[in-house]
């Protein structure tokens, strides 16, 4: 099935609330996170200062928009990908337009960081996340030591799990990678959750892959050795990786199932 097909499929089976197989993946449910409005359409010319864009509208205007992404967007920032944009309705905001999404690679991919976390909590609520499944409740930016918060606890009766979320957008030679910069804060924040499964909690790092073109995923050891290398030893000592793959379209963003990971 060709990604036209997987599209169709995938809003007939959503409006139908019943369960499909992605070609390299297992049956799930889905979940949906859609836009309210449309995306607007234009092509990218350049990223600079980390957070700007300039892009070309279709009827040839060029406009500076607001790019949601810390990261460097490795294998997905060329200047004339297709791109999508969407649209704040708030009048105080300097740039209207923020950067939704960026064809790379005939793919869709997800760049709006911001929108990770509660993709991710829904994905949680509606058992997407087969490990996570059937929580009493979750707290959201949980403080866990003096300077450190997670993005998640979810409680299951007397048993928590701080979750650290990770936006995934950077893809080469298959593979899926995390960080596409270096991350000392994500650093950090493994070994936080190391700390937290030493006391007695659980502790899981997620990777959401937001792009369709790869069916694994490793830590980018080219990119941030000390990450990588955090990240096996932590899970030597208990944090979980999950790493879950999200469909992209112009119109939705669906988490669809879980991916391989390795360390190299």
């Amino acid at each position: 099935m060709d990604y036209a097909g997987i599209l169709a499929f995938t809003r007939l089976i959503c409006n139908a609330n019943i369960f499909y197989f992605h070609p390299v993946a297992l049956a799930f449910p889905l979940v949906l996170m859609r836009f309210s409005d449309p995306l607007i359409p234009a092509v990218l010319l350049k990223r600079y200062q980390r957070f700007l864009v300039d892009v070309q509208l279709p009827d040839g205007r060029t406009i500076t928009a607001h790019c949601p992404n810390t990261g460097a967007m490795r294998s997905c920032s060329t200047p004339g990908s297709p791109v999508r944009l969407s649209q704040s309705a708030n009048p105080r905001r300097k740039h209207r337009f923020s950067l939704e999404m960026v064809q790379a690679n005939g793919t869709w991919v997800g760049v709006n960081t911001a929108r990770t976390n509660s993709i991710v909590v829904e994905a949680i609520e509606r058992g997407i996340v087969r490990e996570l499944a059937d929580p009493e409740h979750m707290k959201k930016e949980v403080g866990t030591s003096a300077g450190c918060r997670l993005d998640l606890a979810v409680i299951h009766g007397s048993s928590t799990t701080f979750v650290e979320i990770k936006c995934c957008t950077y893809v080469d030679q298959g593979w899926a990678m995390f960080p596409d910069a270096v991350t000392a804060r994500g650093t950090k924040h493994l070994l936080e959750l190391r700390d937290l499964v030493r006391r007695g909690d659980n502790g899981a790092v997620l990777f959401l892959v937001q792009r369709t073109d790869t069916v694994r995923f490793r830590p980018a050891v080219e990119v941030d050795p000390l990450y990588a290398r955090t990240l096996e030893e932590v899970h030597a000592e208990g944090v979980a990786i999950l790493v879950y793959q999200a469909l992209i379209t112009p119109e939705e963003i669906a988490v669809t199932h879980s991916l391989p990971f390795s360390f190299t």
